[in-house]
């Protein structure tokens, strides 16, 4: 495996270079020497088989790696029972439409705490994740590797501690680490070396070699308030971060192989290959 790097979604510039289709994504992506590249779905999966087929075409022909954004409205701690069992409805939609699109990972927000404690919310989503994951199995579609993400938000699951629980539900599951939503839920404290490394080694120390190598990431500089993630920023910022510097070459020496995926504002493409030439010059 690799290291690799690419946007979520369509940067302004793909736009602005004439392209209107997603499909046309995978041929420019290899044109930046960019290799990933997460489909969003945050307000439904909405694509349907054969242009999901087509993306897989596209991306294999490119060696663009595809993951799949979940839609956003997932509660996998919701009060209500019906919530989460849409929530594992919307899981089982993403994982068949990654699934055409010949990509394996999804990445899963965790939702709120419906009402909860921190403690009982963390265990009904796990709950709930344990029955998405059997819902996958039940239909074949046990390659999919769900990621349930770190949130930047203080009132929302998803620190670190409450996604490493998660992907301790399943062996399968892998982190996706959000450093700009982890950096604004601390208030600016990941934004240096040992800091980063700190991240690095709880992976490492709670799911093993091979998931901390191999784990699932995004990267982008977020504004944030007292109650955290405000808004999505471009590598420009030099105000709230984090510095991708110091955490490209800690992946670099410890010969990691993650998946870098950038959500900056309309920049994620260019952001992801100064994301991609910070690691390959560390």
């Amino acid at each position: 495996m690799i290291a690799r790097f690419g946007p979520a979604g369509n940067s302004d510039s793909f736009y602005a270079a004439g392209h209107k289709a997603t499909l046309e994504a995978p041929l420019w992506l290899q044109s930046l020497g960019l290799t990933a590249y997460e489909y969003q779905c945050g307000r439904g999966v909405r694509v349907s088989e054969d242009t999901a087929k087509a993306m897989g075409e596209a991306a294999e022909r490119y060696d663009v790696q595809l993951s799949l954004h979940a839609p956003y409205f997932i509660s996998l701690a919701s009060a209500e029972a019906e919530k989460r069992d849409n929530s594992i409805r919307y899981i089982l939609e993403s994982a068949r439409a990654v699934t055409a699109m010949g990509g394996e990972r999804i990445v899963v927000h965790p939702g709120g705490l419906g009402g909860l404690s921190r403690a009982d919310a963390t265990v009904l989503a796990s709950q709930t994740l344990r029955r998405a994951q059997q819902a996958l199995d039940e239909e074949g579609l046990c390659a999919v590797r769900i990621c349930p993400e770190t949130m930047g938000k203080i009132n929302q699951l998803g620190d670190l501690d409450e996604v490493l629980e998660f992907c301790k539900v399943d062996e399968r599951f892998l982190p996706c680490i959000d450093f700009g939503h982890l950096n604004s839920r601390t208030q600016g404290e990941l934004n240096s070396r040992e800091a980063f490394a700190a991240v690095l080694d709880r992976l490492h120390n709670d799911l093993g070699a091979e998931r901390a190598a191999m784990f699932h990431a995004h990267f982008s500089k977020i504004e944030y308030t007292k109650g955290g993630e405000k808004r999505h920023l471009t590598f420009e910022d030099t105000v709230f971060g984090p510095d991708p510097a110091p955490l490209m070459q800690l992946i670099r020496e410890r010969g990691l192989t993650p998946t870098f995926i950038c959500e900056s504002d309309g920049t994620q493409a260019e952001d992801a290959r100064t994301l991609m030439r910070l690691f390959e010059g560390a």
